[in-house]
């Protein structure tokens, strides 16, 4: 565990970087945002992940891992939505949108350990495409639970698929600095 950890560190201090520049160059108006845009956000992310997989070849330049770290930085905007609330213009500065968003990506990180020790690593032995498969259905969910004003009957809420969203990037990023 102590090297998962690690590496999942490693990714999340790359994505908080980015965060950060970003956040320093456009401000907080991504606070604008509803969820549901954020989830698009993801969803496009994850299809043009899909077709880089299928294709085989960039025509802008970009590969996966960018799309990756885009997917873990708005999976944890989206939770700061949700527990802040959408505002009409930008509230907070970067350095308090920075902390939020590391705080979100924390909460991730602690379920990624309870659900290891349950299920032994398992994503270890997955496939980056499986992995984004299973993003692209939790994204699919959100958007049924969305539609359904966020009512569930049995199901797990927005924010534990976005949690899982933000961890399953995670290991995809750690899978493909492994080779595979």
């Amino acid at each position: 565990m102590e090297r998962t950890l690690s590496q999942y560190d490693a990714v999340v201090d790359e994505c908080m970087a980015l965060f950060a520049k970003k956040a320093h160059d456009y401000g907080t108006a991504w606070r604008i945002l509803r969820v549901p845009s954020l989830t698009d956000q993801i969803l496009i992310k994850t299809q043009r992940i899909r077709t880089l997989q299928e294709v085989g070849e960039s025509k802008v330049g970009e590969g996966i891992r960018p799309e990756l770290i885009g997917i873990i930085n708005y999976a944890a905007m989206a939770l700061v939505q949700m527990e802040l609330g959408v505002v009409d213009a930008p509230d907070i500065d970067a350095a308090r949108a920075t902390r939020e968003v590391r705080t979100r990506i924390e909460q991730a990180r602690d379920l990624m350990q309870r659900k290891n020790h349950d299920y032994g690593e398992a994503w270890r032995s997955m496939r980056v495409s499986s992995l984004v498969d299973l993003i692209l259905m939790k994204l699919l969910r959100i958007k049924q639970i969305e539609d359904n004003s966020g009512s569930t009957l049995a199901s797990e809420g927005i924010d534990a698929n976005f949690l899982d969203i933000l961890n399953y990037a995670v290991f995809a990023m750690i899978q493909l600095e492994e080779g595979r």
